[in-house]
């Protein structure tokens, strides 16, 4: 008899729900996907019903005919909602991307105390954090902020409308900027600062938590974050490995034993199980940039595939046509919320396809600035394979552009829907299934040497470009 097994990822622009047998294979999947807005400047919100019903539809469809061992889940993190007793949003959700704390949080960040929180939580003091949000409301929202019960991400507003329970898993409580990280616990200090109460947020559970849905029946499994789940479902919870994924934001993910705090603030710390934590670096601006170019620059309805097969006919470096991408502020490894993009060289002899090219290797820089920071020796890099996962996996050019760029070997697990398939594993080690031994390979990209001074010298130029215009 098969055995199916489903995970369920809820990202920032669509809901996925992939279905998979006890060796990884996909044996379907469904997305369905929804919308940010921006109705203010800084602001990026989504409606927590919108993504509620999606996630809802994709379990609808992902269980046609077949009846799962169990739903597993995987988040995007650093949402925050404010809800009522009744469990009804009083506010949007408030996403990562959202940057309407900034000035409150470069006040914060360079006091005394902001640093204590650093050193306690792991996680920047940065407008992307659901600590800052909660600051931001307190000061500016006063009345929302009295009648609120409780401050949730949308991934536990979904887990409680499933089964009526509000718990956070330690990996997603992680990034929120209230959880200490040496303790596992909400951070008493913080929570004085917030003025709220630790009944106000959800209780911390393990990732293999797990309840029966209370009007479904569905076998239900916590799950995780998408970016800890990511290493696990491409094996980038091991040594010499790193995780590299790139969706509508990106980040760059190094597994360590131990709680990790960086003296300049530059990097974050999530905590996974037992002795499994990750030190990584998110950017702002991962695909979210291309979709951009796409549809607000370009304006054009040629598709992706097209749009990348123009682009593989530039030569690597653009011909010196380069693209800093920070067009939502950036993370790691600035922490600027006020950051903007730039493009530097544009002559006459620059095409559509040069702008492409540019793009991906503008948010590939990015990135690599963050995996200089946490790998900073060159021949350790050499030495440490990257386990990539995401919406880019799919292009065989971008995959290049990764090694070329990352100067090291690239290898794209068999299922690229890694999230997914780490909220799986989770499940399988709740549900004591024996877990499998190895990630199936798919392909192995290695660095080309004809590439490599060309992206140095450019990347060279790429880091210095913020610093020369931030007091423009």
């Amino acid at each position: 008899m098969n055995l199916f097994y489903i995970g369920i990822d809820i990202g920032t622009t669509a809901t996925k729900a992939v279905c998979f047998d006890v060796t990884g294979k996909v044996i379907q999947e469904y997305s369905q996907s929804y919308a940010m807005y921006h109705p203010k400047p800084d602001w990026s919100i989504q409606k927590p019903d919108e993504i509620l019903a999606a996630v809802l539809r994709c379990i609808q469809e992902i269980t046609k005919g077949i009846q799962p061992e169990f739903i597993s889940f995987s988040s995007a993190m650093q949402s925050i909602l404010a809800i009522d007793q009744d469990g009804k949003p009083l506010t949007d959700a408030i996403i990562w991307a959202d940057n309407r704390a900034h000035s409150l949080a470069e006040e914060l960040k360079e006091s005394e105390q902001g640093k204590n929180f650093y050193q306690k939580t792991g996680i920047p003091i940065h407008t992307f954090s659901p600590m800052t949000k909660i600051a931001w409301l307190k000061e500016h929202d006063a009345l929302i902020f009295s009648k609120t019960y409780k401050f949730i991400s949308i991934k536990e507003y979904i887990w409680h409308h499933l089964t009526g329970e509000y718990v956070i898993d330690s990996s997603m409580a992680s990034g929120t900027g209230l959880l200490n990280i040496h303790s596992l616990q909400w951070e008493t200090d913080i929570l004085e600062y917030l003025k709220i109460e630790a009944f106000q947020l959800s209780t911390i559970v393990s990732p293999t938590h797990q309840s029966i849905g209370c009007l479904d029946g569905f076998h239900y499994i916590l799950g995780g974050g998408d970016g800890t789940l990511a290493n696990l479902g491409t094996g980038a919870m091991e040594a010499g490995r790193i995780a590299l994924s790139i969706g509508t934001s990106g980040a760059v993910r190094l597994p360590i034993d131990k709680p990790f705090i960086d003296s300049q603030m530059r990097t974050q710390c999530y905590h996974l199980m037992d002795t499994q934590y990750l030190k990584l670096g998110a950017v702002n601006n991962g695909a979210i940039v291309l979709q951009w170019l796409k549809e607000s620059i370009l304006q054009t309805n040629t598709s992706f595939e097209e749009l990348f097969k123009q682009a593989e006919k530039i030569p690597a470096g653009s011909e010196d046509l380069l693209f800093v991408p920070y067009l939502l502020g950036e993370r790691a490894p600035i922490w600027d919320a006020s950051a903007q993009g730039t493009l530097l060289g544009i002559r006459i002899i620059h095409t559509q396809a040069h702008l492409v090219r540019a793009t991906l290797e503008g948010i590939l820089f990015g990135l690599f600035s963050v995996t200089e920071l946490l790998l900073p020796d060159p021949e350790k890099r050499q030495e440490t394979t990257i386990m990539a996962s995401g919406g880019f996996g799919k292009s065989a050019l971008w995959l290049q552009m990764v090694a070329d760029i990352f100067q090291m070997k690239v290898i794209v697990a068999e299922t690229i829907e890694a999230s997914a398939w780490g909220a799986v594993l989770i499940g399988f080690k709740a549900s004591d299934i024996a877990v499998p031994s190895e990630n199936k390979v798919g392909k192995t990209f290695l660095p080309n040497e004809n590439h490599k001074e060309v992206y140095q010298q450019s990347f060279k130029k790429f880091k210095k470009i913020y610093p020369l215009l931030q007091g423009v």
